[in-house]
Parts: structure tokens; sequence; C-alpha cells
């Protein structure tokens, strides 16, 4: 394999795929490479893709080296944190089968994986996840232990100028299968026109779809300048200790915010605030819900989760279940009875006209002769 092309640098995926450019070259440090980054990086369209780090760890089953693959877009894994360093933006890379060079000097190696390395490191990563499984179960109790009071006890919460109250609330995180989910319930949003709540990068989801958020919340670091400008309100995700870091950015773009300070994941406090403010209805988007799904965030455990779903209760609706529930398809029998009815108007209106009325007389008087009646 021999591929020439300039790379861009990242240690963090989800800021690379901004910046990357259709047939260059992806240098990440993306340890258990997930599905959401590894389609990003598709939808890029990347040329290769060089990882500092293990793409498969073995911890769990991540899916991401296996939808590269599936694209054919080459992955070289694990060459070691060195090349982080060795490689700039804009620089000429050439790989050469499991080598990288620069200039004609090698500047690392990794390991090239292909359909079968990938499936056997997948193989014994899914021995792993029982295991993996009890510790996860574990860190989820303990984190509830030590978060219930904050989430199910009453919170504080900045005043929003949206009203809430009454309404449904659509909470979008940029999660799996967000597009087609959004896709799924486009009509609902049309129809019930719910508060629209974007979780950082959600707040891009939404305005793909042409919508705009009314709330942009979370650590302010996944969500673009346009997002921020166009949304209606920003409330910044802080810690227990009052410590916002996305303030700062809200700050330089000269645009003004309010802070929450809780424990857990933004997306669960996207939904305490529909919540705690009346929401009627709360529709989540692209939300994490699976062990798996927060294994690939890093996150050990999910008591804030737990615990904000078991508060939120018969309130709270995922679209996933919906996309999985209801597939429409457009079946054969579909489009003939379509055509059958388009026609009887057609025929209507030819039985009518006296042109037609006489080609039919002498169409009827030609198959009599035909046929000797």
């Amino acid at each position: 394999m021999y591929i020439k092309s300039r790379a861009v640098v990242d240690k963090k995926t989800k800021n690379l795929v901004r910046r990357i450019g259709p047939g260059q070259i992806g240098v990440i440090c993306h340890r258990d490479l997930d599905e959401l980054g590894a389609l990003s990086l598709i939808n890029a369209k990347v040329r290769a893709v060089i990882n500092a780090e293990a793409s498969i760890s073995g911890r769990y089953p991540n899916l991401g080296p296996q939808l590269l693959c599936k694209e054919g877009i080459p992955l070289i894994d694990n060459t070691g944190p060195e090349i982080m360093e060795r490689v700039r933006d804009g620089d000429v890379l050439e790989i050469r089968g499991e080598w990288i060079y620069l200039n004609g000097v090698p500047v690392g190696r990794g390991k090239l994986l292909d359909a079968a390395s990938i499936e056997k490191e997948m193989a014994l990563a899914r021995q792993n996840l029982e295991s993996e499984l009890d510790g996860f179960i574990e860190n989820t109790m303990e984190y509830a232990k030590k978060e219930k009071d904050f989430i199910l006890g009453q919170l504080k919460l900045p005043r929003v100028g949206v009203s809430i109250g009454g309404r449904h609330a659509l909470v979008v995180v940029r999660g799996k299968d967000y597009r087609y989910d959004l896709s799924i319930i486009r009509s609902y949003i049309e129809e019930v026109r719910p508060v629209l709540i974007g979780v950082d990068g959600g707040g891009d989801a939404l305005l793909e779809f042409g919508l705009v958020p009314d709330i942009i919340i979370g650590d302010m670091d996944s969500v673009s300048d346009r997002a921020l400008k166009k949304c209606g309100e920003i409330i910044v995700h802080a810690y227990l200790d009052g410590r916002a870091p996305g303030m700062e950015r809200v700050d330089r773009l000269g645009l003004r915010a309010k802070v929450l300070s809780c424990p857990g994941t933004s997306e669960d406090i996207a939904m305490l605030l529909a919540y705690e403010n009346g929401a009627e209805l709360i529709v989540a988007v692209g939300a994490h819900s699976s062990m798996i799904d927060f294994l690939e965030k890093g996150r050990r455990g999910m008591g804030s989760t737990f615990l904000t779903r078991l508060k939120i209760g018969d309130r709270l609706v995922d679209a996933k279940g919906v996309n999985k529930l209801y597939k429409e398809s457009i079946k054969t029998r579909h489009i003939v009875g379509l055509v059958l009815a388009a026609m009887i108007p057609v025929a209507v209106a030819g039985a009518m006209s006296p042109p037609l009325q006489q080609l039919y007389r002498l169409l009827t008087i030609r198959l009599r002769l035909v046929l000797g009646f």
C-alpha cells in the first residue's frame, strides 16, 4: 500500500474532522476509536487515518475501526505518541505499508489494521466485556450514591428566557444516528414545535436541519461559534465547585451565558432543565443510554444518567426507539395502487372527450374486423 497526501494533526478527533479536507490524512490520538468518531472521519472523506493510540485496546468491542475498514480507509494503528510531535498540519506524508515517511525520512511505524486483524481483536474485546460490565455496574452505583442528592433533590436552576412549562422539549445530542432520528421525527417537530435544546454539538445538529436551537447547554467544547451566535440562550455546564471553563469561550465570542453547576453529563442536565421547568414531554435524540455508549465517552459509570431517567420517568421518549419501531418503506403494491388511482381521473376525462370517444369507436370496429365478428 502506498499513499501520499497532506496531513492534519489533532489529538481530538472531533476537532480534526472540522479542519480536514477530502483526500487528506488524519493523524489522531484516539484510544478505542468509537463509532461516532469513525463516522465523522468517513463523512470528512479522509484518505487514511494514523492513530498514535490503540484503536482497539480490548476493553470493549468498539466499532470505529470496523467502519473505516468497510469504507476502504486504511488505518495505521498504535504508532506511538511521538508522531503527534513529529508531524505538523500541512506536512506531506507518505504511507508505505506500515511505515510513515516525511520528506523521505521515516517518522513512525504502526500496524495496518485489516478486516482479519480487526475481527481478531474484536473477538478478544468481546471476551472481556463481562468483566468490564461488572466494574461498570459497581462504578454506576457508587456514582449514584454520591450524586443522588444533587439530581433527585431540588436543583438550583437558572431562569430561562423561553417558556417550557406545558410544552414538549426536544433534547438533541450529536450522538449515534442523530441525523436519521431527526429525519424520522421531522413532521413531529414541525407540527408540535417543541422547545429545541441542543447539547453542545447538538446545537449544530439542529442547524443541519434548518432548526435554530432555543437553548444550547454544555461544556462548549464541541459546538460551533455559528450555533452559539444563532441560539436563543446559552447555559454553561459547570463543575460543582463553580468552575466553568466553557465560559471563557463564550466571553471570547462576546456572548452572554448562564451557569449551571451539577454532576453528570450535559445531556442529563438538559433533560433535568426541561423537567424542572415543567416540560410535558421530553424527546431525546442521539442520547447515550447503554454501557458501550458511556465507555465510548470515556466514562466508567452512568450514575447521573440512571438517576435522571429515574426522576423523569415516563415524560422521557427516546427518538431512537421511534425509528426502530417505525421504518417507513414504500412497497411495490403501494406504487401500483398510486398509479392506478391516478389513472382513474385520466380515464374518466378521456371517456368524456369527443376525440377520444371517436378513437375508441374506431379501435372497436378494427378489433371486430380482425376477429371476424
